[in-house]
């Protein structure tokens, strides 16, 4: 009954995560964003997730995971009401950070519990499973909820929803969930916490400004500061008893290797779904519902590759079954390049199909290959390293990959020379902002969507690249101990 609590949590916050995508084009249309605005407000809140999660991992080593879970899910319950009645760019952006900080103080938590709560190896694995397949397919259910609320609603109800299961999971977990912490946690780290901070943010946004404004001496200080801040933040990690983050860790091959993986996973995943929503419903026409309806092979293979969990690993061991997932996912991905150009959608649906098995597989697994180097009183900390590796891949995905889609597309982007200047700015701007005031008949409406597509498949084959190049790293780093040699990765599905 605890891991039901916490599986609500990690869904909601994964739907939350991409149930906005589907929304792009009604919220263009209302809030009229530019394309940079639009990249950070689907970015702001997994930013602000990935920033905070370590620090917030931490603290609920210190103060009880319980009490920084139920916090959070109060501040995301309010957090949601604002996001659900912005009336600008600006206030939906400041919204979504809110919401990013709220998740920050649910998820360590969640994580953390359940390696408290679970204590036998086996238990754990299946636990960990089961909380993987929520993440995964949460992240893909989003399109889905947002299609169904978007077909009747206004675009602000894809936050709104979130109110009254946050309400229930506020009671369910103060009667259900045990509370537990690190007896003997050290000092917490103030500096170490601003390092942080000042790595992560710097970094994503010389991201987003090379995209909007090409690289100059803004994208230059920020990528010098945050590297230096990275650099500074390493060395004061090694030199403290109680670091916030253990990086002696990464000395591990296995753990780095499964870090690496799950990031480029995730990453190539979300990424994906940032602009594939906005190609279905834009590029082939489809409603909010229907595009929804058509991310769904990748939800069901997410959620049914938890069955085969055990099987795989049995028969490859770790490694090469982390390493067979990341293969799937990167022809998936490479498939889905191809089938953006042809009519039928049978092909796409298999590529999803394929994307979401591989990502599924090894997100289970690398989750299980760091959290079991955890001991339980860093529980926490151990947690939000997990947990940021997917929130980065967040937010590199839709950084990375989806302004790669804006830069691809306007490059090829070719219009007629008779438009007026005002809607040719808002054509090169972004394919939302174009349909928006384009007639969908109309040859610059033909062409904008030409170009994106392009820059879709064109996107497509670089994460496939990226995802088989973390593959290769999965193989080489992380052993393939098979199930009887090493106990703690098995499931039932493996016997």
């Amino acid at each position: 009954m605890a891991l039901s609590v916490l599986i609500t949590g990690v869904l909601l916050l994964a739907i939350d995560g991409t149930v906005l995508y589907l929304a792009v084009p009604s919220l263009s249309r209302e809030l009229e964003p530019t394309a940079e605005q639009l990249l950070w407000i689907g970015d702001i809140y997994s930013l602000a997730l990935a920033g905070l999660l370590v620090i917030m991992g931490t603290a609920s080593d210190r103060v009880g995971r319980k009490r920084l879970l139920l916090i959070g899910v109060a501040a995301f319950g309010l957090s949601s009401l604002l996001a659900a009645f912005a009336a600008t760019p600006e206030t939906l952006i400041a919204a979504r950070a809110l919401l990013g900080v709220s998740g920050a103080a649910i998820m360590p938590s969640t994580l953390a519990l359940i390696r408290n709560i679970f204590t036998d190896p086996k238990e754990r694995t299946r636990a960990i499973a089961i909380w993987s397949a929520a993440f995964g397919g949460g992240s893909a259910i989003g399109p889905l909820v947002g299609g169904l609320l978007l077909e009747h609603f206004w675009w602000g109800s894809v936050f709104l929803v979130n109110v009254p299961v946050m309400l229930v999971m506020l009671v369910a977990g103060i009667v259900l969930l045990p509370e537990s912490k690190n007896p003997t946690p050290g000092r917490f780290d103030v500096w170490s916490a601003v390092l942080s901070l000042a790595t992560v943010t710097p970094l994503v946004y010389a991201i987003k400004h090379t995209v909007a404004s090409g690289f100059d001496p803004v994208t230059a200080a920020c990528l010098i500061g945050g590297l230096a801040a990275g650099y500074l933040f390493v060395r004061r990690q090694r030199r403290l008893e109680n670091p916030l983050l253990d990086v002696e860790l990464f000395r591990i091959p296995a753990f780095s290797g499964a870090v690496i993986a799950n990031v480029i996973a995730i990453f190539s995943l979300t990424g994906l779904l940032f602009f594939f929503s906005q190609y279905l419903q834009l590029a082939r026409g489809y409603s909010p519902l229907i595009a929804g309806i058509a991310e769904m092979p990748s939800t069901l293979a997410s959620i049914i590759v938890v069955a085969f969990v055990g099987a795989f690993v049995a028969k490859l061991g770790r490694g090469r079954a982390i390493s067979l997932g990341l293969l799937m996912a990167a022809a998936g991905l490479t498939f889905i390049a191809w089938a953006g150009g042809q009519d039928s959608y049978l092909w796409l649906g298999i590529g999803l199909a394929l994307l979401g098995f591989g990502v599924g597989l090894a997100m289970t697994l690398t989750a299980d290959v760091v959290l079991s180097a955890a001991p339980p009183k860093k529980a926490g900390s151990v947690s939000a390293i997990t947990e940021t590796a997917y929130e980065l891949g967040i937010v590199l995905g839709i950084a990375i990959l989806g302004s790669l889609v804006t830069g691809v597309y306007r490059s090829r982007l070719v219009l007629p020379g008779s438009l007026p200047t005002d809607v040719r700015l808002r054509v090169e701007d972004s394919l939302a902002s174009a349909m928006a005031v384009l007639d969908a008949r109309s040859p610059a409406a033909l062409a904008a969507q030409e170009a994106f597509v392009t820059a879709m498949q064109i996107t497509s084959i670089v994460a496939a690249a990226l995802t088989a190049i973390a593959a290769v790293v999965a193989w080489k780093l992380i052993p393939s101990l098979r199930e009887r040699e090493s106990p703690g990765i098995r499931t039932e599905g493996g016997h």
